[in-house]
């Protein structure tokens, strides 16, 4: 780990640098990498860590194979770094969590109505890569997860090009169960848990995943990722639990199904899966009610530049999180303005974003700061930030939105909609 990594600001002084750091950057905070590995799983290798450091923090903690982005949320691993999944600002050699920014300035960063409502930056994003699928699992709904005073998670996906030169082991994810299927079906293959692979994936149907596309994965739905490296906004919970005993001959422990159960329901298999939303399961429409298709936003497009919906439409009627690619030609600029604050990472080219230099990076060590990941603030949105392209390639950019931000998003299956 590098030993030039910025001091930790103290937080009597955090009003005062952060009122320093916002006014320098024009309304945006650079931030740095925050890594986290996975015990049970295999890292794909296409994040851009150096091949030295995806056991960066131990190979008992497992490969690095997620980088969060602008995360005010805890990674909840097991003998996890105090701040583990935590983003930091950085600025003038010195660092602060954005988790302590926000809550310092949470009108000025993420807009007066976000935080009087949810008193946090309640989402984040990640990349998630790996090298196979992982096991076929859920993240709670909010009824269930605030039993373990925690709070549900619903996901969307989006498979970008540039981050999928090769497809690993299984470019398929199974989501859902098979129309049909019963709560009996499913309950054995949660008692056949230690008598070899319990079966589930024959209870499901496997989607071939493709590049520049993506899914809405409502809270409460099983799915099994898998290999393409994916951009995965979701509401700000590490909440989970795996109904898969067997990935690729390793052993799943009953520990990850219920750990985020009340103690006295880890052996309540009605209640294990009372926690899906069957109907949503079940879906004889699942494609049609999930699959995502970016769409061009003609608003906030122009000559050199498009700005694409990648990640859209509602959870449970709920507008809880989106996200936008941006994609600039060489020498073009465009002064992008929304309605509320974002996360931004540069995944192709080079150029700036208001004040501050954008530079995609190849390969990035442990503990290393870059250039590629900025915190858009809500007072910098709505006034407008100039990007432009100073490199010789498409500079590409994502970002991803707090809960109910826009009025002019589109809906799920809207991508139809398009001209060919």
């Amino acid at each position: 780990m590098p030993e030039n990594q910025p001091k930790p600001v103290v937080t009597e002084k955090l009003d005062k640098v952060l009122d320093s750091a916002l006014d320098a950057g024009g309304g945006l905070l650079r931030l740095a990498p925050a890594w986290v590995p996975r015990s049970f799983l295999h890292p794909g290798r296409r994040i851009k860590l150096h091949p030295a450091d995806y056991y960066a923090l131990g190979a008992d903690r497992g490969g690095i194979d997620e980088r969060w982005f602008a995360s005010t949320t805890e990674a909840m691993n097991e003998n996890r770094t105090p701040d583990e999944g935590l983003s930091y600002a950085i600025f003038e050699g010195r660092r602060f969590l954005l988790r302590d920014a926000v809550a310092t300035a949470g009108d000025r960063l993420i807009g007066k109505d976000m935080f009087a409502k949810y008193n946090r930056w309640p989402v984040y994003s990640k990349f998630f890569d790996n090298m196979g699928p992982i096991p076929h699992h859920m993240h709670q709904k909010p009824e269930h997860a605030r039993l373990t005073d925690q709070e549900g998670k619903p996901e969307m996906y989006y498979f970008p090009p540039q981050l999928n030169n090769v497809d690993n082991n299984f470019p398929y994810t199974f989501m859902g169960l098979e129309p049909g299927t019963s709560k009996q079906d499913l309950r054995r293959c949660l008692e056949n848990w230690n008598k070899g692979d319990n079966g589930i994936l024959d209870l499901s149907r496997a989607y071939r995943l493709k590049r520049g596309t993506g899914w809405l994965i409502p809270a409460g739905v099983l799915h099994a990722p898998g290999s393409l490296c994916t951009y995965e906004p979701q509401w700000g919970s590490d909440v989970f639990g795996m109904f898969q005993n067997i990935v690729e001959g390793r052993f799943v422990p009953w520990d990850l199904l219920v750990k985020d159960v009340p103690k006295d329901k880890h052996q309540d298999l009605d209640y294990i899966i009372e926690q899906l939303d069957w109907d949503k399961n079940v879906d004889t429409h699942f494609v049609e009610h999930n699959h995502l298709v970016p769409i061009v936003d003609k608003a906030t497009s122009g000559p050199g530049y498009t700005d694409r919906w990648i990640c859209y439409g509602k959870g449970d009627g709920h507008q809880f999180v989106s996200a936008k690619e941006l994609v600039i030609e060489p020498g073009a600029k465009c002064t992008l303005k929304d309605p509320g604050a974002s996360g931004w990472i540069t995944i192709q080219g080079s150029g700036r974003i208001g004040k501050m230099r954008l530079q995609t990076p190849v390969t990035i060590r442990f503990g290393q700061e870059t250039e590629d990941e900025v915190f858009i603030s809500h007072e910098a949105a709505v006034a407008g930030v100039e990007i432009e392209n100073t490199g010789n390639e498409p500079l590409v950019g994502l970002r991803y939105f707090g809960p109910d931000v826009h009025d002019n998003m589109p809906d799920v299956g809207d991508y139809r909609k398009q001209a060919n």
